[in-house]
């Protein structure tokens, strides 16, 4: 347990990593269509639905491959 938990870590320390420093990487993420954005004047409201399940499918393709390749 511990030695995937190390793995996972050293995993999202990379992507935040190039999330953060590699340019052009997060453009896309946020703008999709069925984002929601709604911006008044004093207050703004962010739901990134559509970005969030691009995410959850390419997370759980991911851990797929992962768990197969490693059975």
């Amino acid at each position: 347990m511990g030695r995937w938990l190390i793995i996972i870590g050293i995993l999202l320390i990379i992507i935040g990593l190039a999330w953060t420093y590699v340019p052009g990487l997060p453009s896309w993420f946020g703008k999709l269509p069925g984002d929601i954005r709604i911006e008044h004047e004093n207050n703004r409201v962010y739901m990134p639905i559509t970005s969030m399940v691009v995410a959850s499918i390419v997370l759980t393709v991911l851990v797929n491959l992962v768990k197969r390749f490693l059975e």
